[in-house]
């Protein structure tokens, strides 16, 4: 898959693409994504709305890697986890995953894709809740 992104997909750079689909959300649909737990059910409609418009992941590949990295913005700074390069290939479009403490790796770009893919069987705040104990309070341990 041939991406078109403004910075380079490394472990680096993935701040930077989650503050500009923040920006961009903002502007383009008035959604506020704040990096709260709470934050990942408008990701999820956002998602949700391109799947009803027929896109595919090709189609909307660098808005579904920067909401992966905007989760795994979340997961920085929520779980202390940290971007890395991922083991190998991905299934997606991406090279990088989150690690948590405890060498957990979480691919939060291929959560999104899969939403995209395969609807609310996918649930990216399930998979977050999972990933994020803290997170688990919220009352959404829904796995997929």
């Amino acid at each position: 898959m041939q991406l078109h992104l403004k910075h380079p997909l490394e472990p680096a750079s993935a701040p930077r693409h989650a503050a500009a689909i923040v920006a961009t959300a903002a502007d383009i649909s008035g959604a506020e994504l704040d990096y709260t737990p709470e934050s990942l059910d408008v990701v999820e409609g956002i998602v949700d709305g391109f799947r009803a418009e027929g896109a595919t992941g090709e189609e909307m590949a660098e808005s579904l890697v920067a909401f992966g990295c905007y989760i795994g913005e979340m997961l920085t700074r929520r779980a202390g986890g940290v971007w890395r390069h991922g083991p190998g290939p991905s299934a997606t479009a991406s090279p990088l995953v989150v690690e948590l403490p405890g060498a957990r790796q979480c691919c939060p770009i291929d959560w999104v894709f899969h939403r995209l893919e395969c609807g609310d069987h996918v649930s990216i705040r399930g998979l977050y809740a999972d990933a994020d104990p803290g997170a688990a309070r919220l009352g959404d341990t829904a796995r997929c």
